[in-house]
């Protein structure tokens, strides 16, 4: 399923986005869709709404149009729908083109997609240096030369990084737009991701990136490279003809990218033939070439079996994980564990104290892996505030502790029982943060507090008699967190543990 436009107006990564829908357990379904949203950070709600009310829905939402997941926008008196590509259809179209299902969403900030490093500010770097030096130091038809071997590396990097899934918005835009926008788009795709060419693991496509970046770097050492320079775009010929044939008589439909990685190279052959006229062949140059060629052909192949096997994993993982986050098979290895009765004690308990679903989280402030399960514990309760009920039972044992460990238990309670919630909670968040007993005493006012402290230590004698010591350990209405399962995984299960009654 394709919705690359979707995702690009949604600014989400594309391979993060499509792994976690592939792996989950309800794929390709609505429910699916809908839940990877909200875990990419995507606000959502799921109607199926008659097309009667439908005048009445925002400006923009996301339906199932032509059976795909699709971004649709009033515009008009007509509706831009984007999923594969954009198109335009006005009330009637769109009406008898989608099901009923609509997905009203609310973007946030962390819906964005958050790539480690970003290589295109570098790329345009380095090509700015190649073109400052060839307008400066060289003549016009050589700056020019290696002007078009940077056109020729770029779109030939897109189609590289399409090749393994990444959205490409210039591949995109030569390829799509115009009354033909399907069948071009469908040409490109057909020419790129279906070339049989096949040279240890290589395509066609990915010599073009070879040629240009060789290309790139030999320019620079013009006039002194002409006479392989121009060797190689005389033997271009034969890629132009090559692709020119499998176009028009193999797949029978011409593609856009590929007319203009031909008119490049076309392009070089000119300059090269009427303006590389004093040629001269130096061992130098020919050594120069035979370990440029060697370095970018031998880091080509790499990347691109890097590349596949990361995308073989994914596909593995996906499958892997869309069986493990069945919430049925989570839920029958939750139960497998015997059911932990615990006295009504109220201490340390916030969110909605009547809610069905009920978490509680045994720890120690001074655990260090506690930190992030706490952190965990929160960001559930604040993002449904009115659906969970969320217990903090510290392990405490007065003869077992310190007296610095004491009092932050009872600022902790001072706070817990004399500040709105919120401040409770800052207060915990704070504490993992700095781990700073001073800190926490400002937050309760200050002073020496003297909390009755006996609810905690009745608390954590129930958690010693449950064998609940290691910590920090997830407690879900009673039974314990299966431990086949990471902690983070409890995201992908908490609808429905919301809506469970049976648990």
């Amino acid at each position: 399923m394709i919705f690359d436009k979707l995702i690009n107006y949604l600014k989400l990564d594309k391979q993060e986005f499509t792994f976690q829908f592939n792996s989950h357990p309800n794929y390709p379904s609505a429910l699916a869709f809908s839940d990877t949203l909200n875990f990419m950070g995507v606000k959502n709600d799921a109607y199926e709404l008659d097309k009667e009310y439908w005048d009445e829905l925002p400006e923009e939402f996301i339906a199932i149009v032509e059976n795909s997941f699709s971004l649709v926008k009033k515009s008009g008196n007509g509706y831009a729908v984007y999923s594969e590509k954009a198109k335009n259809f006005d009330k009637e179209e769109l009406y008898n083109k989608s099901t009923d299902f609509v997905l009203l969403f609310e973007k946030t900030e962390s819906a964005e997609s958050k790539l480690a490093f970003n290589f295109k500010p570098v790329l345009y770097g380095i090509f700015a240096v190649i073109l400052a030096y060839s307008f400066i130091s060289q003549t016009i038809y050589e700056a020019v030369f290696n002007l078009l071997s940077l056109a020729g590396v770029y779109i030939s990097l897109e189609i590289f990084n399409q090749k393994f899934g990444n959205t490409s918005t210039v591949i995109g835009s030569i390829c799509g737009g115009g009354a033909a926008a399907t069948q071009t788009t469908n040409s490109c795709d057909k020419i790129i991701k279906q070339d049989k060419t096949s040279i240890l693991g290589l395509k066609f496509s990915d010599f073009s990136l070879i040629y240009f970046a060789g290309l790139a770097v030999l320019g620079l050492f013009l006039p002194a490279t002409a006479y392989i320079v121009k060797g190689f775009t005389f033997v271009s010929v034969l890629a132009i003809g090559y692709s020119l044939y499998i176009q028009a008589f193999v797949e029978k439909t011409f593609c856009r990218v590929c007319l203009l990685i031909i008119s490049i190279l076309a392009g070089q052959l000119v300059i090269s033939i009427l303006f590389f006229q004093d040629l001269s062949f130096t061992v130098g140059a020919l050594l120069l070439t035979v370990i440029l060629w060697a370095l970018i052909f031998s880091s080509i192949i790499y990347f691109n079996t890097l590349l596949e096997q990361k995308e073989d994993l994914q596909k593995s993982n996906a499958k892997n994980l869309r069986f493990k986050r069945n919430y049925e098979l989570f839920k029958s290895q939750m139960q497998t564990n015997e059911k932990i009765e615990f006295q009504d004690n109220q201490t340390f308990s916030v969110g909605n104290k009547e809610a069905k679903l009920r978490i509680a989280i045994v720890s120690n402030p001074y655990c260090g892996f506690c930190k992030d399960a706490h952190k965990l514990a929160e960001s559930l309760l604040e993002k449904y505030p009115n659906d969970i009920s969320l217990q903090m039972r510290f392990n405490y044992t007065p003869e077992r502790t310190h007296d610095k460990y004491t009092q932050l238990i009872s600022d902790l309670t001072h706070i817990y029982h004399n500040k709105p919630e919120k401040e409770f909670l800052h207060a915990v968040e704070k504490w993992f943060e700095t781990k700073d007993e001073s800190q926490i005493n400002e937050l309760s006012g200050g002073t020496v507090t003297s909390e009755n402290l006996n609810p905690l230590v009745e608390m954590s004698r129930e958690n010693s008699n449950a064998g609940l010591s290691f910590t920090p350990i997830f407690i879900i209405n009673g039974y314990q967190f299966p431990d086949k399962y990471d902690r983070e995984d409890i995201v992908f299960f908490i609808d429905e543990l919301i809506e469970d009654d049976e648990l």
